[in-house]
Protein backbone atom coordinates (compact mmCIF):
# COMPACT_ATOMS: atom_id res chain seq x y z
CA UNK A 1 0.00 0.00 0.00
CA UNK A 2 3.29 2.14 0.57
CA UNK A 3 4.65 1.53 -2.44
CA UNK A 4 1.38 2.59 -4.56
CA UNK A 5 1.28 5.45 -2.70
CA UNK A 6 4.63 6.66 -3.17
CA UNK A 7 4.52 6.09 -6.65
CA UNK A 8 1.04 8.12 -7.09
CA UNK A 9 1.46 12.03 -8.11
CA UNK A 10 1.95 14.01 -5.05
CA UNK A 11 -2.00 15.75 -5.74
CA UNK A 12 -3.20 12.55 -6.69
CA UNK A 13 -4.05 11.83 -3.13
CA UNK A 14 -5.56 14.64 -2.11
CA UNK A 15 -7.60 14.48 -5.68
CA UNK A 16 -9.25 11.23 -4.43
CA UNK A 17 -10.30 12.84 -0.80
CA UNK A 18 -11.69 15.51 -2.40
CA UNK A 19 -13.32 13.57 -5.28
CA UNK A 20 -14.39 10.66 -2.43
CA UNK A 21 -16.38 13.72 -0.31
CA UNK A 22 -17.72 15.09 -3.20
CA UNK A 23 -19.35 11.65 -4.28
CA UNK A 24 -20.60 11.31 -0.70
CA UNK A 25 -22.57 14.68 -0.67
CA UNK A 26 -23.84 14.16 -3.82
CA UNK A 27 -25.39 11.52 -2.18
CA UNK A 28 -26.03 12.57 0.47
CA UNK A 29 -27.78 15.50 -0.69
CA UNK A 30 -30.46 12.82 -3.28
CA UNK A 31 -30.74 11.07 -0.08
CA UNK A 32 -32.11 13.91 1.92
CA UNK A 33 -34.34 14.90 -1.02
CA UNK A 34 -36.02 11.94 -1.52
CA UNK A 35 -36.51 11.71 2.35
CA UNK A 36 -38.30 15.14 2.24
CA UNK A 37 -40.41 13.92 -0.58
CA UNK A 38 -41.72 10.98 1.55
CA UNK A 39 -41.98 12.82 4.29
CA UNK A 40 -44.10 15.62 2.46
CA UNK A 41 -46.17 12.86 1.10
CA UNK A 42 -46.48 11.45 4.59
CA UNK A 43 -48.03 14.65 5.84
CA UNK A 44 -50.51 15.19 2.78
CA UNK A 45 -51.95 11.76 3.38
CA UNK A 46 -52.16 12.70 6.98
CA UNK A 47 -53.83 16.03 6.18
CA UNK A 48 -56.26 14.20 4.03
CA UNK A 49 -57.12 12.01 6.61
CA UNK A 50 -57.72 14.97 9.12
CA UNK A 51 -59.75 17.02 6.70
CA UNK A 52 -62.28 13.70 6.18
CA UNK A 53 -62.49 13.31 9.88
CA UNK A 54 -63.20 16.82 10.17
CA UNK A 55 -65.91 16.73 7.83
CA UNK A 56 -67.70 13.94 9.16
CA UNK A 57 -67.02 15.62 12.78
CA UNK A 58 -69.33 18.37 11.32
CA UNK A 59 -72.15 16.02 9.40
CA UNK A 60 -72.61 14.16 13.23
CA UNK A 61 -73.14 17.57 14.95
CA UNK A 62 -75.68 18.71 12.20
CA UNK A 63 -77.28 15.39 12.77
CA UNK A 64 -77.31 15.44 16.75
CA UNK A 65 -78.95 18.85 16.81
CA UNK A 66 -81.48 17.96 14.40
CA UNK A 67 -82.11 14.57 16.71
CA UNK A 68 -81.87 16.56 19.71
CA UNK A 69 -84.42 19.62 18.17
CA UNK A 70 -87.15 20.57 20.92
CA UNK A 71 -89.76 20.47 17.95
CA UNK A 72 -89.00 17.14 16.94
CA UNK A 73 -89.25 15.80 20.83
CA UNK A 74 -92.26 17.64 21.35
CA UNK A 75 -93.92 16.00 18.44
CA UNK A 76 -92.44 12.61 19.12
CA UNK A 77 -93.61 12.69 22.73
CA UNK A 78 -96.87 13.67 21.60
CA UNK A 79 -97.46 11.29 18.65
CA UNK A 80 -95.81 8.33 19.75
CA UNK A 81 -96.08 8.41 23.67
CA UNK A 82 -99.29 10.55 23.35
CA UNK A 83 -97.81 12.94 26.10
CA UNK A 84 -99.54 16.33 25.96
CA UNK A 85 -98.73 19.77 28.46
CA UNK A 86 -100.87 19.64 31.14
CA UNK A 87 -103.11 22.36 31.71
CA UNK A 88 -102.49 25.07 34.45
CA UNK A 89 -105.07 23.55 36.54
CA UNK A 90 -103.86 20.25 36.67
CA UNK A 91 -100.29 21.13 37.51
CA UNK A 92 -100.13 20.29 42.01
CA UNK A 93 -96.57 21.43 43.46
CA UNK A 94 -95.48 18.78 46.35
CA UNK A 95 -93.77 20.02 49.51
CA UNK A 96 -91.10 18.00 50.36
Amino acid sequence: MSRMLRSMPSGSLLMLVLFAGVLLSAIAVAYSAHWNRQLLNELYGELSVRDKAQAEWGRLILEQSTWTAHSRIEILASEQLRMHIPAAADVRLVKP
